[in-house]
């Protein structure tokens, strides 16, 4: 035992030294963070140093890695989002999966392949590296970008796709080489139980639980439950064949309208961020170099041709579906890898022999070697293409020259636009930094100084010169970059005062917490506006309909700060929240009583 436990830590140890010294160096050099754990794991793996000669263990473990990613994933998508992405999931996910499977398989049975060993390939070669493009995406912040919408959109389908994928595998066998007897339509019926439950725990039983644990007001244990949540959901559909990935997803899905949802998203991020890199490390540990060196032009032919087919097919739907002509590089080189979930699908295949096992062995390391592709591919992108082709960034990327202007405000759309153009108009110097490139162009014929790139990096935040200005404005749609902006300008430039918009009240509460000088939730006064013309067009007098939405403006801003005091308890807030309406209604009464009182002295003194 204590020798197990002494091989764990000396594992543990060269994991994390080959993470600390590979990413650094390759970040350094431009390649990016998945890479360094690709070439981390090459290193210390069975054809690098040979320091870790079994990776399949560790890339069992390191899968939850993509587990928790996905229950984040699905945090920030309720159930109505999701529904409103329907369109671009079937119609962009299921053309991508259909043409990329069609295509491979016919490839397939022109080199002899049989049919089912042809489909099977095709099947798992369609899919690409969640963990990898998500990670990408995330690094390069692209996620709200039309080639990132939609790249998720791809990516989601073909994990909800591995499902019918797994079903069919047993059809297309000859025989089965597991202990399973259950029947095809048992087995169907097991997997569509188990997502059920999933359903049903986590809408009706998940949320009594947290609030029972967070009346504890125990962090520790509340990470606990949530790790111990996704990880026994993971493993429940993992019993019945099942993707652990979607499974966490579904979860993530079900809790994202739940007051709990931040906690648990920064609970497990931690854990999310590390166990990804593990991932990664095992996936480099895992390429078989032997093999690549006894068919060296097969496999390298068979990669090259994997990636040139997938991103010829991507290029051809992203001018379909609409995607911006200087986006369709990015999207056609992200998804072009394969994925994790081919290792998956060739290993149940060749339990059911419905592919060789010699075949499947070489296309496991085609699958990995793809992987090792995209950051290389994304760094041509990067460095190449986009500099070349996409006008905006390269007009605009950064080359100014640092500026003086009193007020910088980081994006420009509907809600900056206003206030930019307002602070314009009145002659007041104002510097845009703004993350999308099609944006870029449209902020120019204003007459802003405008600096492309993401609000959250210092260098940016220099060049556009917030050691001159007096004033941050932050308008962009990204919640958690926009929180790290201002931790790094309270840090960096504590001369400047900062002011924000406000989502809801959430970020209201975080954004108290960095204790900034001034925000404005975005739909606040437009809908106490609207409310104000809705009290008059019923018949109440202008100044009557214009006092009482005064009142209600000032007394929400008072049940703010109460409800900020008591937001992590729900049972507060809900108190709270009652009498504040019960207190709003009795001073409108009052207050309408007293008009009527002022008038009727008024007709007497007349």
């Amino acid at each position: 035992m204590a020798a197990e436990g002494n091989q764990l830590l000396f594992d543990a140890v060269i994991y994390l030294g080959a993470a600390v010294v590979a990413v650094p160096l390759a970040k350094r050099l431009g390649l990016g963070s998945v890479l360094g754990y690709l070439l981390a794991g090459v290193a210390i793996g069975p054809w690098g140093l040979q320091i870790v000669t079994n990776p399949e263990t560790i890339l069992h473990f390191a899968e939850f890695g993509v587990v928790l990613l996905l229950f984040l994933i699905g945090l920030e998508l309720n159930p109505k989002r999701l529904w409103e992405m329907r369109k671009p999931i079937l119609g962009l996910g299921g053309s991508q999966v259909l043409i990329t499977t069609i295509i491979l398989t016919a490839i397939g049975i022109a080199f002899e392949l049989s049919w089912q060993a042809a489909l099977v390939a095709g099947m798992a070669l369609s899919l690409s590296s969640t963990a990898i493009v998500l990670q990408t995406m995330a690094e390069k912040n692209i996620m709200s970008t039309p080639a990132g919408s939609s790249g998720f959109s791809i990516l989601l389908f073909q994990d909800i796709a591995v499902i019918p994928m797994l079903a069919i595998i047993p059809l297309l066998g000859i025989t089965a080489t597991t202990d399973s007897d259950k029947p095809g339509w048992l087995h169907a019926l097991t997997a569509f139980s188990v997502i059920a439950a999933v359903i049903l725990i986590g809408r009706y039983l998940t949320r009594p639980v947290l609030r029972i644990i967070a009346k504890t007001k125990s962090r520790e244990i509340f990470t606990a439950f949530s790790l111990f949540m996704v990880i026994g959901i993971a493993l429940a559909m993992q019993a019945v064949e099942l993707s652990m990935a979607l499974g966490s997803f579904l979860a993530g899905v079900l809790l994202a309208e739940s007051e709990y949802r931040h906690q648990l998203e920064s609970d497990i991020e931690p854990f999310k961020g590390l166990l990804l890199g593990l991932f990664f490390i095992a996936v480099g540990m895992s390429v078989d170099f032997g093999l690549l060196l006894t068919n060296p032009m097969i496999i390298i032919s068979l990669c090259l041709g994997l990636v040139i087919i997938k991103m010829a097919v991507l290029y051809i739907l992203a001018r379909k579906f609409g995607i911006p002509s200087t986006q369709y590089p990015m999207f056609a080189f992200i998804l072009s890898q394969g994925g994790e979930f081919a290792f998956v699908l060739f290993g149940v295949a060749t339990s059911f022999s419905a592919i060789p096992q010699n075949v499947a062995d070489i296309l496991i390391v085609v699958v990995a070697l793809s992987m090792l592709t995209t950051p290389l591919l994304m760094i041509i992108n990067d460095r190449f293409i986009e500099t070349r082709f996409a006008k905006p960034k390269k007009t605009l990327d950064e080359k100014i020259e640092p500026q003086e202007n009193p007020v910088v405000i980081a994006g420009f759309g509907r809600f900056g636009q206003i206030v930019a153009r307002l602070l314009h108009a009145n002659k007041i110097g104002t510097t845009i930094i703004e993350h999308n490139p099609d944006h870029i162009e449209h902020v120019r014929r204003f007459g802003f100084k405008v600096f492309y790139g993401e609000v959250s990096r210092l260098d940016l935040l220099h060049a556009a010169g917030l050691e001159h200005a007096k004033i941050f404005i932050l308008a962009t749609d990204d919640r958690e970059a926009g929180l790290t902006t201002i931790k790094l300008i309270k840090e960096h430039f504590p001369h400047v005062k900062i002011f924000a918009r406000a989502w809801d009240l959430i970020h209201v509460y975080q954004l108290k917490d960095l204790e900034i000088d001034d925000f404005q939730r975005e739909t606040f006064d437009s809908a106490l506006r609207l409310g104000t013309n809705t009290l008059v067009a019923l018949g109440f007098e202008k100044h009557r309909a214009h006092r009482a939405a005064q009142q209600y403006r000032a007394y929400d801003l008072a049940l703010i700060d109460k409800l900020y005091q008591v937001h992590q308890d729900q049972d507060q807030v809900v108190t709270i929240t009652q009498e504040g309406h019960e207190e709003i209604e009795r001073l409108l009464s009052e207050d309408e009583a007293l008009l009527e009182g002022n008038k009727h002295e008024e007709r007497n003194w007349s």
